[in-house]
């Protein structure tokens, strides 16, 4: 595809097989919609990918950090530690128990917590951390974990951007010493719609999420339905409809199938924009961490050194635009939203959050991308570059 040619890249398009659409046309023969056999299946078989004792499968990310933090007892007048530079959800679940959140600014390489921050952020009302591991690149877990023992704190880590992405060679979600919460939604590298798992090794967390996860029942419709179930059942908590169900798992199991085979293209296009675009000093690429062994390449982000551009992030997103390229930008900070204006968050309070989120652009990055796509995103890219360099 050259330069002058139009078409529209989208930020992202799905990567669905005949092998997931054939597994979710079996599970509507089966009978079982709802959770059942295969939402089972899909727990047990994410649990020992990941190298967990518990998956629990939710209905979203969302609803798994919430879980998280209700199963850890955290509730009205605690304080919880995260990130602004994450998703809306990443903090509604923190106020939804009724706690209140206390955000920490990003370091400024991998756009991760800093953690040399956190600690500072502690009074006698912290009772967790919920670290982000941001586009791909994990948080630096050993001093998080460090700061948790020390403090008496649990942690519940966001991985939504996270399948696939190792700490010092473990996946994310291995041995967990708190809760790790994944997402399944259509952007992410394993899609089953809308979805996430929660996984754990503590055994008390993990009775505890299915319970709350299912309206707070102590018998789900697989132990009522089944033969040798009941139909007898209590309601232990008050809990939520948070649960994930057949349908979902099955695009799930497939998916989890071709996990290795999607990644490997993921790393392919990162390592095509990665050698279009080094050479070009307004532009600063994604880089792993030290301690981020394997990125999962959910996001390619790049920070634009504006300073050097006569033009600004968003200019910058126009011109794309204009030329059939889709783009994001991950994320507004939190504190710029209206619903946490009565928490009086400072922009001032968190200098790289503010330089970092000025200067970032999400590019296409999706396994169904084409590397003609992806060498027109790059051309496009330099040439605007080029064109507005001051």
């Amino acid at each position: 595809m050259s330069l002058k040619e139009k078409k529209y890249i989208s930020f992202y398009r799905p990567d669905i097989s005949d092998a997931e659409i054939e597994e979710v046309i079996a599970t509507l023969k089966s009978g079982w919609l709802a959770k059942g056999p295969k939402t089972i299946e899909f727990e047990e078989k994410f649990a020992q990918f990941v190298g967990a004792k518990h998956a629990i499968g939710m209905n979203s990310c969302t609803a798994a950090l919430h879980i998280s933090l209700l199963a850890a007892g955290i509730g009205a007048g605690d304080e919880v530690i995260t990130t602004p530079m994450t998703f809306a959800a990443t903090v509604n679940t923190i106020i939804h128990t009724g706690a209140k959140p206390v955000l920490v600014d990003i370091e400024s390489e991998s756009g991760c917590i800093d953690v040399n921050k956190i600690e500072e952020k502690i009074t006698k009302k912290t009772k967790a951390i919920v670290p982000v591991h941001y586009g791909g690149q994990a948080c630096d877990l050993d001093r998080i974990y460090e700061i948790a023992d020390k403090y008496g704190l649990f942690v519940s880590e966001d991985a939504a951007h996270a399948l696939y992405t190792r700490y010092k060679g473990r996946l994310i979600g291995n041995k967990p010493k708190g809760t790790v919460s994944f997402s399944f939604y259509a952007t992410k590298n394993l899609c089953t719609g809308e979805g996430g798992m929660l996984v754990t090794d503590n055994d008390e967390i993990a009775e505890k999420a299915r319970v709350l996860s299912l309206h707070g029942m102590s018998k789900n419709a697989w132990n009522r339905y089944a033969k040798g179930g009941t139909w007898k059942y209590d309601i232990e908590y008050v809990g939520f409809k948070y649960n994930m169900f057949d349908l979902q798992a099955a695009l799930g199991i497939v998916q989890l199938k071709r996990i290795e085979e999607m990644q490997k293209k993921r790393e392919r296009i990162a390592q095509i924009y990665e050698e279009g675009l080094k050479d070009m000093e307004e532009i600063e690429l994604p880089k792993a961490c030290t301690f981020t062994t394997q990125h999962s390449w959910h996001l390619y982000i790049i920070k634009l050194k504006i300073e050097n551009l006569k033009i600004n992030r968003d200019e910058f997103i126009d011109l794309l635009k204009e030329r059939g390229i889709g783009t994001s930008v991950h994320f507004i900070p939190l504190y710029y939203m209206s619903a946490y204006k009565d928490y009086n968050f400072n922009p001032k309070d968190f200098p790289n959050t503010e330089d970092w989120w000025k200067r970032i652009v999400s590019l296409p990055l999706y396994p169904t991308m084409c590397e003609d796509e992806v060498v027109y995103v790059v051309e496009n890219v330099r040439d605007i570059i080029k064109k507005h360099r001051k």
